[in-house]
C-alpha cells in the first residue's frame, strides 16, 4: 500500500489527470500581461505565481527544517510588487525546484508518510504534500482563469 500510495501522491504533485501543471499553466504566458490587473481578479497573474511559491516554500521548509519560521500569515504569503520578467522566470525556476524538493521528500522510503512531523502539532509529510497538490491546483486553476480572460481582451 504504502508505494501505491506514494505513487498516486506524485502523480498529484506532478500535476496529472483533472490538473493542470505549473509548466503547462504558464507555457506562452504573455510576458508583458504579468502585472495586469484584470477588472473582477482580485490578483495579477505574477502575484498568483508568487503566491504558490512563498506558500509551497514555506510547507516544504516546514516540512524539513524545525528551525523554520513561516511568514506572516496573510501578508507574508503574497507579493504584491510589480515583476520583471526576470523576476518571473526566477519565480517558475524556483516553484519547480521546490516542487521537486517535495516529491523527493514524497519519494523517500525511508520517511514514514503518516509519522507526524517532530516539530509540528499533528503535520505528516502525506499531509503536507497534499496541501501542496491541492493549494497549487487551486491557484493554477485562477491562473488559468485570469490567462484565458486576458487572451479574449
Amino acid at each position: 500500500m504504502d508505494e501505491r500510495l506514494r505513487h498516486h501522491i506524485l502523480e498529484l504533485l506532478e500535476g496529472k489527470f483533472a490538473h493542470i501543471d505549473l509548466e503547462t499553466a504558464v507555457s506562452g504566458f504573455p510576458i508583458s500581461e504579468i502585472n495586469t490587473r484584470l477588472d473582477g481578479s482580485p490578483h495579477t497573474a505574477w502575484e498568483l505565481l508568487e503566491h504558490i511559491r512563498l506558500a509551497q516554500w514555506d510547507i516544504l521548509k516546514f516540512s524539513r527544517d524545525a528551525k523554520h519560521v513561516s511568514p506572516d500569515f496573510p501578508d507574508g504569503y503574497w507579493n504584491k510588487a510589480a515583476a520583471s520578467p526576470k523576476d518571473w522566470k526566477r519565480s517558475i525556476a524556483q516553484v519547480l525546484a521546490d516542487l521537486e524538493a517535495m516529491r523527493e521528500l514524497v519519494s523517500d522510503k525511508d520517511i514514514d508518510l503518516f509519522a507526524q512531523i517532530p516539530h509540528g502539532d499533528g503535520q505528516t509529510i502525506l499531509r503536507e504534500a497534499l496541501l501542496v497538490a491541492d493549494h497549487n491546483a487551486y491557484h493554477l486553476g485562477q491562473f488559468m482563469l485570469l490567462r484565458r480572460m486576458l487572451e479574449k481582451q
